[in-house]
């Protein structure tokens, strides 16, 4: 990279979905609308496990990279040349797999989150990603938002005091009108155990997102206290969780984690209330919905004067003015690459583990459970979730 210059990322995609069409339009904005001129992104390759036909439409449906490769299968995408890392949008089922696919490639990782099905996995990717000297981190687009950075450095300054409880949802309600079922059908991935469906690995990440960023992420490095956690679920038909509260306890620090999530209930029908609550002893940070892409907070002292603060995520006008956010976890990882470094400070191995651990033993004590095919921690480079031949 020559001086002055900004250090270009090449991209490859993972998985043709929603997810993978909203990170690709951000790695399309131009780096400049948001700020940014270290950094710049290319996509070079687009796989789909079924039919390159789908991923040449994928490539049509993100208005871009039109001279990017287009395979029809995971295990060709990771042995391109050209790929510097792989983008990992496929269900949370298969993250181990895909992950470990692109890992045992040489290829480094941005796996979306949840980042693996239990802790087994992701200690297996972080073991993997350390013995290849690779590049691994978790795709929690939240935490690099400029808002969440901003809140971090409000409670390490002691803006509100000490900080003794975080509150946090994310919920949705898509009760179907007898109320006994939902509107997702059975097969759907959000409620389907065979892709590790339930309310917990999608939506309740996110508010567990907060309880870590805010009580686990700021302790002092040679403090670390993972939580102890107590959960409750119920279930819904298919056997997944649709209705999950954790309650995380840091007693070493005397702070404690509540995280709900549920498919019955919206977190503010009225988008009036905030999602997110970090309570201290001279005040707290309140977090507005959405609690995965929040763009309002708002401090408020123990005296009750409040002041809140505004946080449009930038649009870039060469785009009709698309910005999701997304792009600013894209923006860490190319830093990271560039710098040598194989985790990111922000998110470090060690946390995403953690969180996993909390996520496993919350689900465990809910009594959800998973098939052994998407839990097993043993790598298969001829798995049917890195095959596409299920």
């Amino acid at each position: 990279m020559a001086p002055g210059h900004p250090y270009t990322l090449k991209w490859g995609i993972m998985a043709t979905g929603g997810i993978a069409e909203t990170f690709c339009k951000d790695l399309l904005c131009n780096p400049e609308a948001r700020g940014v001129h270290d950094v710049r992104h290319e996509i070079v390759a687009v796989a789909s496990s079924s039919a390159v036909k789908r991923a040449a439409e994928f490539l049509q449906k993100i208005d871009g990279a039109f001279d990017a490769k287009t395979y029809g299968s995971y295990p060709e995408l990771v042995v391109d040349p050209d790929v510097d890392i792989v983008y990992v949008a496929t269900p949370h089922s298969h993250h181990f797999q895909n992950a470990m696919l692109a890992l045992e490639a040489g290829k480094h990782v941005l796996c979306e989150k949840a980042f693996t099905v239990n802790a087994a996995q992701a200690r297996r990717l972080v073991e993997t990603a350390k013995a290849k000297n690779l590049f691994l981190m978790e795709a929690v687009w939240t935490r690099y938002f400029p808002l969440s950075i901003k809140i971090r450095e409000l409670i390490a300054a002691g803006e509100i005091g000490t900080v003794f409880r975080t509150i946090g949802d994310l919920s949705i309600n898509v009760n179907a009108d007898d109320a006994k079922a939902l509107t997702f059908a059975d097969g759907h991935r959000m409620v389907n155990r065979d892709l590790a469906g339930g309310a917990t690995l999608d939506l309740g990440v996110y508010p567990l997102t907060w309880v870590f960023q805010t009580l686990y992420h700021l302790q002092p490095e040679q403090d670390k206290e993972a939580p102890t956690v107590m959960a409750s679920s119920t279930k819904y038909a298919t056997g997944a969780d649709e209705n999950t509260a954790i309650i995380c306890s840091f007693p070493g620090h005397g702070t404690l984690g509540i995280a709900s999530t549920t498919l019955r209930a919206d977190t503010d029908p009225e988008k009036l209330f905030p999602a997110v609550r970090i309570q201290g002893s001279g005040g707290e940070i309140q977090v507005f919905f959405p609690t995965y892409r929040p763009l309002k907070y708002r401090v408020v002292k123990r005296n009750g004067e409040a002041r809140t603060f505004d946080c449009p995520i930038p649009g870039d006008p060469a785009r009709n003015g698309w910005g999701h956010g997304m792009f600013w976890e894209a923006d860490e990882c190319a830093r990271c690459l560039r710098d040598g470094k194989l985790e990111s400070a922000t998110l470090p191995w060690r946390e995403s583990i953690v969180i996993m651990e909390t996520m496993e033993e919350a689900l465990k004590q809910g009594g959800i459970s998973y098939p052994g095919l998407i839990t097993t921690d043993v790598y298969d480079p001829k798995s049917p979730l890195n095959t596409g031949n299920q």
